[in-house]
């Protein structure tokens, strides 16, 4: 495990002249990332489901930020149909794109599928990001120090995907769903650095994760909590000011690595990013590859990884 020196949030640069679109921009995380964000001349568009909660959050902000340039747009990550209206949104206001911060998600939830017959966590957390990033990826690779950035989970580990299983037929909890969803969105996002890499692409990608938050959403608790004890679980956790640190650093520092899952650190005290390996099932590079292809099939998007001339 290596960690970036002593990088906290007072360490955040200018990012005016950068453009951010935010999955899940209307609470927990994405809210304070937005937030940071602004703080730091960044323009950010606010991806969320419901447009009249992400414009009370944007009022919010601006009334701290009034030079904030803050633009909510209406995306729903279990429609893939929404996901391609909210990428023509962009293409057709010649929106530029200079990271894409893969946020949004939902979490325990009882067992439904989405209009593609894929169980709604996989469906909202894994696959929406999946058409949003290739709908995005053209755009992208014109950005400033262009990145992906996928949020992770330390659930990664306990997750068991079965590529041909997409609809969860076989058993299903709310908890092993979720996992499942995570570990989708890391071997997603490390074989798309996979990719980026092998085609000389500009675009980054890369993984972050919270660690344990106080976000009253709490979609990692229940199973989090049977394992540390609900009081020592809220003991453990972070402010959720204070947790977006490692995907904030993610988003804006040219030299956080790759191929990793750029973490809080210790329970305790202010985050750092650390940079842990990945283990178990996430580096299973067949998986990726499988789950890549099913992607594609459901999708009907490839990913653009070719680079592009400047």
């Amino acid at each position: 495990m290596h960690h970036a020196a002593e990088w906290t949030l007072t360490d955040l640069n200018d990012q005016t002249g950068r453009t951010f679109v935010v999955t899940g921009a209307s609470s927990g995380l994405g809210v304070a990332i937005t937030r940071h964000l602004a703080a730091h001349g960044g323009r950010v568009i606010m991806a969320v489901r419901d447009i009249a909660k992400g414009g009370l959050v944007r009022d919010q902000v601006m009334a701290e930020h009034p030079a904030a340039e803050l633009q909510v747009r209406r995306l729903d990550l279990l429609d893939l149909g929404a996901v391609q209206s909210f990428a023509e949104g962009l293409h057709a206001d010649a929106v530029t794109v200079d990271a894409l911060i893969n946020n949004g998600g939902i979490g325990n939830v009882p067992r439904r599928l989405s209009p593609q017959g894929v169980e709604s966590q996989l469906a909202t957390n894994h696959l929406g990001h999946f058409a949003l990033t290739a709908l995005l990826l053209e755009q992208l690779s014109a950005g400033r120090n262009p990145v992906v950035v996928t949020v992770g989970s330390g659930l990664y580990r306990i997750g068991r995907l079965d590529p041909d299983d997409l609809a969860a037929e076989r058993g299903y909890s709310p908890g092993r769903a979720y996992a499942r969803s995570k570990l989708a969105n890391i071997l997603f996002a490390l074989e798309l650095d996979r990719r980026l890499r092998n085609a000389g692409s500009p675009v980054r990608s890369l993984l972050a994760h919270p660690g344990m938050t106080k976000t009253h959403l709490d979609r990692e608790a229940p199973p989090l909590d049977r394992v540390v004890g609900t009081l020592l679980g809220l003991a453990l956790r972070r402010p959720i000011d204070e947790a977006v640190t490692p995907i904030l650093y993610a988003a804006t520092e040219p030299a956080a690595p790759t191929g990793r899952h750029i973490g809080p650190g210790r329970p305790f005290g202010p985050a750092r990013p650390t940079f842990d390996k990945l283990s178990g099932p996430a580096t299973d590079l067949g998986l990726a590859r499988q789950l890549w292809s099913r992607s594609e099939a459901i999708t009907g998007l490839a990913v653009p990884t070719t680079a592009h001339r400047r």
